[in-house]
C-alpha cells in the first residue's frame, strides 16, 4: 500500500497568485476607461477574450465614443470587479485593474483573423455577423501595468516589467508600502 504524500497548504502569496490566474476567466466583459482628445473620460463596457499573454482583445463599433478615444490616444484602463451581490464586504470587492495600451487590428490579417475566430468561439454565431460590417473594429489592449485587490491588506501590484509577477502591497496605510516581488 502506497502512502500519498500530503500536500502542503498553499501559502497566501500562492493563493493570491492563483486567484489572480484564474480571474479574468470569470467574466464575459471588460469595464473599459478611456479619455478623449480634450480629457473627457468616457467609461463603457465590452465583451472580450484574453490571450496566454493576458492581451485583451475586444470587437468594437467604429460609432462609439470608446472606440474614438482608443483610436486618438492609444490608451485604457480595463477592470475586472467581483459581482456585488457575491461579495462579502462592498468596500473591499475584489478586483483587477489594467492601464494599457491598444492597437487596432487591421482586418483580415492574421492576428485579425485569430483574434475574431476566439471571439467567435467565445460568443457564437454574432461575431461572424460582425465581420461583415465594416465599422467594427478589434483592438488588442496589452497590459502594461496594474493592481489586483482581494479585499482589505491584501492588494497585490502588477509589475510594469512582467505582467506575471505580483508585488504585494504592504504597509501602515494607503501612502506608504513595502514591496514583495514574485512571479505567477
Amino acid at each position: 500500500m502506497q502512502s500519498e504524500t500530503p500536500q502542503k497548504p498553499m501559502t497566501q502569496f500562492e493563493e493570491a497568485l492563483a486567484a489572480y490566474q484564474s480571474f479574468p476567466g470569470h467574466f464575459q466583459s471588460v469595464v473599459l476607461s478611456t479619455v478623449s482628445e480634450d480629457g473627457a473620460p468616457n467609461a463603457s463596457y465590452a465583451p472580450f477574450v484574453m490571450d496566454e499573454a493576458r492581451n485583451i482583445y475586444i470587437y468594437i463599433s467604429g460609432l462609439s465614443a470608446h472606440t474614438r478615444n482608443l483610436q486618438t490616444s492609444g490608451r485604457a484602463s480595463v477592470l475586472f470587479i467581483e459581482d456585488e451581490v457575491r461579495t462579502d464586504q462592498i468596500f473591499a470587492r475584489r478586483r483587477l485593474t489594467y492601464d494599457c495600451t491598444s492597437l487596432r487590428l487591421k482586418r483580415e490579417t492574421d492576428d485579425w483573423n485569430q483574434a475574431a475566430d476566439r471571439l467567435q468561439a467565445r460568443f457564437g454565431e454574432l461575431i461572424q455577423m460582425f465581420r461583415g460590417m465594416s465599422d467594427f473594429q478589434i483592438y488588442q489592449l496589452r497590459p502594461q501595468s496594474g493592481r489586483f485587490v482581494i479585499g482589505f491588506g491584501a492588494a497585490y501590484d502588477v509589475s510594469a516589467d512582467d505582467i506575471n509577477v505580483l508585488v504585494h502591497v504592504r504597509g501602515g496605510g494607503h501612502g506608504s508600502r513595502t514591496q514583495k516581488k514574485e512571479k505567477v
